[in-house]
């Protein structure tokens, strides 16, 4: 088992905290959404999928 060293020295994942990021963006979006189901593009909306599709196609 490893442990994070102890002194302050943190090291961060991008990718562990833009997910973490795109899950709250979920949670609030169901949330507002009070008992409704989001939809599928509902939820590509909040993911951002197109604008991702888009700058992927771009590069």
């Amino acid at each position: 088992m490893r442990v994070a060293p102890v002194g302050g020295t943190a090291v961060q994942d991008h990718v562990a905290l833009a997910e973490i990021e795109l899950c709250g963006e979920l949670i609030i979006a169901a949330s507002a959404a009070h008992e409704e189901r989001l939809s599928l593009e509902s939820i590509d909306e909040v993911l951002k999928v197109a604008e991702e599709r888009a700058r992927a196609t771009a590069e």
